[in-house]
C-alpha cells in the first residue's frame, strides 16, 4: 500500500491562503480591515491569501485572533505543527464555527472541553479499583428532653 504523499510547500500555501480567505469571508472582514486588526499590510495579506508568501509564526497568531480559529489550526495549514499530534476534533471546529456564541463563550467551551478530554486520560485496560463504601454513621437515639 503507498503512502500519502504529503503536499508540497505551493499546495499548503495555497490551501492555507484558502483557509484564511474563507475564514475572512465568513467573518465578513474586508481585507483591509483585517490588516487592520493584526497589523500586517493588506498587500501581504493578498500575498498570503493567493498562496504567494509564507507567513511567519507571529503573523499567524495575529491572524487567529483576528479570524478566531486556533493558532494551531493555522500553524498546522502552514506546516509549522505536525497535524498528526495537533488535531482538532470536531467538537472544537463545531464550537468555532457557531455564529451564536461570543468569542469569549467560544474559548471558555473550547477550555472546558479539552479540560475533560484531558482529565479522562487514555483508556486503561482496567476498570478503576471500586472505591470502598463508607458506612454511615449510626444516629443516636434522641434524648428524652427531645421528645418532649
Amino acid at each position: 500500500m503507498r503512502g500519502i504523499k504529503p503536499a508540497s510547500l505551493g499546495e499548503q500555501l495555497g490551501s492555507l491562503g484558502e483557509f484564511i480567505a474563507s475564514q475572512r469571508r465568513a467573518a465578513e472582514l474586508s481585507l483591509r480591515q483585517l490588516a487592520e486588526q493584526t497589523g500586517v499590510s493588506n498587500p501581504y495579506l493578498s500575498q498570503i491569501e493567493r498562496g504567494l508568501r509564507k507567513p511567519s509564526a507571529e503573523v499567524l497568531q495575529q491572524l487567529s485572533k483576528a479570524l478566531r480559529v486556533s493558532a494551531e489550526t493555522l500553524y498546522v495549514r502552514a506546516g509549522i505543527l505536525d497535524p498528526e499530534e495537533h488535531r482538532s476534533t470536531s467538537v472544537e471546529m463545531a464550537v468555532l464555527a457557531d455564529q451564536a456564541i461570543t468569542e469569549r463563550q467560544k474559548s471558555v467551551l473550547i477550555d472546558v472541553y479539552r479540560s475533560f478530554v484531558n482529565g479522562n486520560g487514555p483508556p486503561a485496560d482496567k476498570p478503576a479499583p471500586a472505591r470502598p463504601r463508607r458506612r454511615a454513621a449510626k444516629k443516636a437515639a434522641p434524648s428524652s428532653a427531645e421528645t418532649t
